[in-house]
């Protein structure tokens, strides 16, 4: 979950603020942001002005919620043991080998010997066991659930003298490296921080200073980085969410750097103009919605399901109204990814009229003549949340003008991503659009878990056993062939209940500046799915 996200890249203009590192456990923030900014410039010092999106209202504390702990990944503060490699092969980040027993339920991972937190602190066994103590005791109060990757029974055995840390398990894990590569699972100095909100202290290239509410950070470098040169002495973090607005920044020179500019008509510009190379790949998000089927809502109806799903023209909406920055598809897995997509099918296709005599022959009318429809005595007008990003609200819009074409009312609540998550915890939706990444541990049982009933992440009020018994036989399969076989069944069961909307599979897009920018071609300390690279334009 790699290169998906939309990153524009421009010549470096702006010398922005640096800090001064100190001894372990300390941080001085340095001078004015003017005087630094003056002092940078004079030096020669390589800054960078990056406009983003806004998840979780800035926070960086993995424990608090999963937006969270991906803010913490992608600033660059904290790294977590393993990481992905472009072609999703687990690659050892703070630990550099492990071994397993043969029952997968005692786990030796070293721990990388030179690594310091930018406090100067030293990385060691006792610190990562008391990160992931801290993660399991302050998670229980958020959302981040570590326990959907790692069993809160597990015991943690240190041994600094052999710089190795132990984690024996009550179950077997098919490979716990991948779930601790999740960025949940970011490795923070417990010990030094005070601030886990905006100033969490973690071993990545970048320090997380000046934070300001609604508006971003200043990253500053962190002179003990352990993984080689840090290419920026300083990157502006700038909140802004309208992808018009950040191209215009970028056109303007205002920006040096933009990720998710998925306006079309801001996209087919920056195209056409000679001094932009953009490129657009497959990745393995999807965006979809999730329909509330709870007890009581209007969704808890199936044949309204069904009908809602044959009312929405999916192709159109992803080639034409997002300009192809989707690929269209029915299950709620990228068909690029090797789970039985070709094996699927779909009852539910698109067909306005079999949506129409649908409801109509299950007596699902309007009645009034006011042109929405009724079900059990109550107008059917669906709550739609989401935000404006990664081409949500497009979706929305879309889905709102098809669905009204045959009485079916749509509230559209356009808000943050903060209210988006906020209404998948209490419920307060009948559809809810968002963009998932699929195979954040390597695989989809995380994802899946999002329609299991017993986990504790079923969001959206579904409850099949079928699908209960399959998902927890997956979870203790080891062989490959078979999990491909057992997830191929999940997603047939989603489809035949129609448990979500797919609108389709995202598509990664780069955008660059056909000049080098900060001299080599280099990763950010994202996280991968979501990494921004920053490289020269052919």
């Amino acid at each position: 979950m790699k290169k998906i996200r939309k990153s524009i890249a421009l010549l470096l203009s702006a010398a922005l603020i640096a800090g001064v590192m100190a001894g372990c456990g300390s941080f001085e923030s340095g001078t004015s942001a003017d005087s630094t900014k003056t002092s940078q410039a004079s030096s020669g010092a390589h800054s960078m002005t990056f406009g983003i999106q806004n998840y979780g209202g800035g926070g960086i504390d993995p424990a608090k919620e999963t937006n969270t702990a991906w803010n913490n990944s992608r600033y660059g503060v904290g790294e977590c043991l393993f990481k992905f490699d472009d072609s999703m092969n687990i690659v050892g980040t703070l630990c550099d080998s492990v071994s397993v027993n043969d029952a997968h339920t005692e786990w030796v991972f070293h721990i990388r010997d030179g690594v310091k937190f930018s406090d100067g602190c030293d990385l060691t066994p006792e610190a990562v066991k008391a990160s992931f103590e801290r993660l399991f005791e302050a998670g229980a109060s958020g959302s981040s659930d570590p326990e959907k990757f790692l069993e809160a029974s597990a015991e943690l055995i240190p041994d600094n003298a052999a710089g190795t840390l132990t984690i024996r398990t009550t179950k077997p894990y098919v490979d716990l490296t991948k779930n601790l590569a999740y960025p949940v699972f970011v490795i923070l100095d417990v010990e030094h921080t005070t601030d886990y909100d905006h100033a969490a202290i973690g071993t990545g290239p970048y320090i997380a200073t000046n934070f300001r509410e609604e508006v971003g950070y200043t990253m500053v470098k962190n002179a003990n980085y352990w993984g080689g040169e840090v290419p920026y002495d300083s990157i502006e973090l700038m909140y802004m969410g309208d992808a018009s607005a950040k191209a215009m920044a970028l056109q303007a020179g205002q920006l040096d750097l933009a990720e998710n500019v998925t306006n079309i008509s801001d996209l087919r510009m920056l195209q056409e103009d000679p001094n932009f190379t953009v490129t657009i790949a497959n990745g393995v998000r999807t965006g979809l919605a999730h329909m509330n089927m709870s007890e009581g809502r209007l969704l808890s109806n199936a044949t309204l399901r069904q009908a809602v799903l044959m009312a929405l023209d999916d192709e159109t909406m992803c080639s034409v109204t997002v300009g192809g920055l989707y690929t269209s598809g029915f299950s709620v897995l990228p068909s690029n990814l090797d789970y039985g997509y070709e094996n699927l099918t779909n009852p539910y296709a698109y067909n306005v009229d079999g949506a129409v005599k649908l409801l109509d022959d299950a007596g699902i009318v309007d009645t009034n003549g006011d042109g929405i429809r009724e079900l059990d005595g109550q107008e059917i007008v669906l709550h739609y949340v989401t935000y404006p990003n990664r081409c949500l609200s497009d979706f929305a819009e879309a889905i709102q003008q098809q669905l009204t074409s045959i009485g079916i009312g749509v509230d559209l609540e356009i808000g943050d991503s903060t209210r988006q998550w906020d209404s998948y915890q209490s419920g307060d939706f009948d559809l809810n659009g968002s963009n998932w990444t699929t195979v954040g541990t390597g695989d989809p049982t995380d994802y899946l878990a999002s329609w299991y009933s017993k986990g504790g992440s079923d969001y959206c009020g579904y409850v099949n056993a079928e699908f209960d018994e399959l998902y927890e036989k997956l979870t203790n399969t080891f062989d490959s062939s078979e999990r491909r076989e057992i997830i191929q069944q999940l997603q047939q069961l989603l489809i035949d209940d129609a448990a979500a909307i797919v609108h389709g599979y995202y598509n990664s897009s780069m955008i660059a500046k056909n000049a080098t920018i900060g001299g080599a071609a280099i990763h950010t300390a994202d996280y991968y799915w979501v990494t921004t690279e920053i490289y020269p334009a052919d």
